[in-house]
């Protein structure tokens, strides 16, 4: 049974990644929802909190101009792919483990 859970858990963060891009979300909070410029962060918060959020901006709740820009992105959006979305951000995990190749050396003829 708990393996099926943990599919299904898998599937929904699989959705909501994909929604994430999809949506255009990544151009202002970063590939890896780590927040840019005046964009916060939304990687490893709360699920009820972003999913709150944006029932909230979609409901066309916004109380700063800066939120209001969140309207468009969230008025289409329905409950699942709320649900997707917030699972993803809030079980975000970066795959990337190694930027370079560990055995890089940096000495030599300058890299000609």
């Amino acid at each position: 049974m708990a393996t099926g859970l943990l599919y299904a858990q898998s599937e929904l963060y699989r959705s909501g990644e994909a929604l994430y891009f999809e949506k255009g979300c990544n151009g202002c909070h970063g590939t890896k929802a780590e927040g840019m410029h005046t964009y916060p962060m939304l990687a490893n918060r709360a699920k009820g909190y972003l999913s709150n959020k944006l029932k909230r901006y979609r409901a066309k709740e916004a109380p700063t101009q800066m939120s209001q820009m969140m309207i468009p992105f969230a008025e289409p959006l329905s409950d699942e792919e709320i649900d997707a979305l917030t699972t993803f951000l809030n079980e975000f995990t970066d795959e990337q483990t190694e930027r370079y190749e560990p055995a890089y050396e940096t000495w030599g003829d300058g890299g000609s």
